[in-house]
């Protein structure tokens, strides 16, 4: 089954580390990404910081645009793994070795599974 692990930190908290400290954190990641490859689907990804989003909501026929995320919290959205596994127990493993999960938090939540698109 698959399971898509986000990640959570705190922007501000984040911005104030130091050049070692985020240096590190890329090392860990580096490090998980090696350790956990069997259960990936692909690469993760990383986002920019929550303040370059920008919000699309269509009301009454018309696109609004607002700069930001869809809403503010202590903790940003600022990637994801997606992630193979056998089951949530299994899934729940690997997301505690993601390393945002000693700083910030990691949601992991089941796909539901639409079919293969096609290559059109």
């Amino acid at each position: 089954m698959r399971y898509l692990a986000l990640i959570y930190q705190d922007e501000a908290d984040h911005a104030q580390w130091s050049q070692q400290a985020l240096a590190a954190e890329q090392d860990a990641y580096r490090a998980f990404g090696d350790e956990a490859k069997k259960y990936l689907v692909g690469n993760g990804i990383a986002l920019m910081d929550s303040n370059t989003a920008t919000t699309v909501r269509v009301r009454n026929g018309k696109a609004l645009l607002t700069q930001g995320p869809v809403v503010s919290t202590k903790e940003q959205y600022c990637g994801h793994y997606l992630l193979n596994c056998r089951d949530l127990n299994e899934a729940v493993q690997v997301a505690a070795q993601i390393p945002s999960a000693k700083n910030g938090a990691v949601e992991v939540r089941p796909i539901i599974e639409f079919g293969t698109p096609s290559n059109n």
